[in-house]
């Protein structure tokens, strides 16, 4: 689920990852590291929470050389542009300098690349190579928005937006740093389904509902479901019921139950159980709280009944859970 995208895509819960997603990351000098963190961190989060991996990642340069990010930070890639092969993704990362990397062999790079991508991403100063090679042509596009006037005069054909993310067809492209945060989002929506998105959200966020404010097609941003997911979190112990829930949100059930399925895909007794096994999950495997404390601090009757809660959830026993981390 992607923002300002032409059309709207419902969310679904869960979805089964029988192989992972491809990413291709093309790094040039000085980028932004904290751009590249925004989309490498919740990549790894998910392949963690997820029940299998879901992401696969390839760095590279367009020569194979290392590169250094803005801060002076080296990243030493797997491989040149040159040797790319079919990719879901590619994502293109240009921060400073970006006129200095616009070249005709970059171009050209690009324009190959786009033929061996499903879609091409650019992030930052990113979508500006994106542009220069052709490859936005006739679309809608953003880039970091202290570039927008500069990349709206400088390329006619494409109607520049100010937004945080927008993709158009096989072309995304995300404004920056903490842009890239909300596009790696809602790849792992995409492609896991929202239970793994909301997990890693709360990974990063310290356990707080989504943060960022509702855009166009961004049900996430749904206010009700931003304070039902904080009521949630602060109600792990004891459970509240959906009638109390409601209540406390002054709004009725069948309310409650339409916007979660709306903006989730799922019903909010599932949400609810789900984020109380991804608490109890949290502290097995960084805990040494015995199963029955963390049934208790997990809102489950007894031991027994959130082993299997757990086995039936995540398709693993706490041992192997807690023996996975230590």
């Amino acid at each position: 689920m992607f923002l300002h995208d032409k059309t709207k895509i419902m969310p679904e819960w869960t979805k089964p990852s029988e192989t992972p997603t491809r990413i291709a990351i093309l790094l040039f000098d000085r980028f932004s590291n904290l751009c590249l963190a925004n989309c490498l961190e919740p990549l790894r989060a998910a392949n963690t929470l997820a029940p299998r991996r879901g992401f696969d990642w390839h760095i590279l340069t367009p020569d194979g050389a290392p590169v250094r990010s803005s801060s002076g930070l080296e990243v030493v890639p797997h491989d040149a542009l040159g040797a790319l092969t079919a990719c879901d993704y590619m994502l293109v990362l240009a921060s400073y300098d970006h006129e200095r990397h616009d070249t005709a062999a970059t171009r050209r790079a690009l324009q190959v690349a786009a033929r061996r991508a499903q879609v091409m991403v650019g992030l930052d100063s990113g979508p500006w190579l994106l542009a220069s090679a052709g490859l936005l042509d006739g679309r809608r596009a953003t880039v970091h928005w202290d570039l927008l006037d500069a990349f709206t005069e400088r390329f006619l054909s494409i109607t520049a937006e100010r937004a945080r993310v927008l993709r158009d067809g096989p072309r995304l492209t995300c404004a920056g740093a903490m842009s890239a945060l909300d596009m790696t989002l809602g790849l792992i929506s995409t492609h896991l389904g929202m239970a793994v998105r909301i997990d890693v959200e709360a990974l990063f966020m310290h356990g707080d509902p989504p943060v960022a404010p509702a855009q166009e097609g961004d049900v996430v941003g749904d206010p009700l479901l931003r304070r039902a997911l904080g009521l949630m979190r602060d109600h792990v112990e004891r459970p509240l019921s959906l009638a109390d829930l409601a209540r406390r949100l002054s709004c009725q059930t069948r309310t409650l139950d339409r916007r979660f399925r709306a903006g989730l895909g799922a019903p909010p007794g599932a949400v609810y159980r789900h984020l109380r096994l991804a608490a109890a999950r949290k502290l097995v495997e960084n805990s040494r709280l015995g199963m029955a404390e963390i049934a208790l601090r997990c809102g489950y009757e007894s031991p027994a009944a959130l082993t299997r809660a757990l086995r039936q959830h995540y398709g693993t026993t706490p041992r192997q859970l807690r023996q996975r981390v230590h």
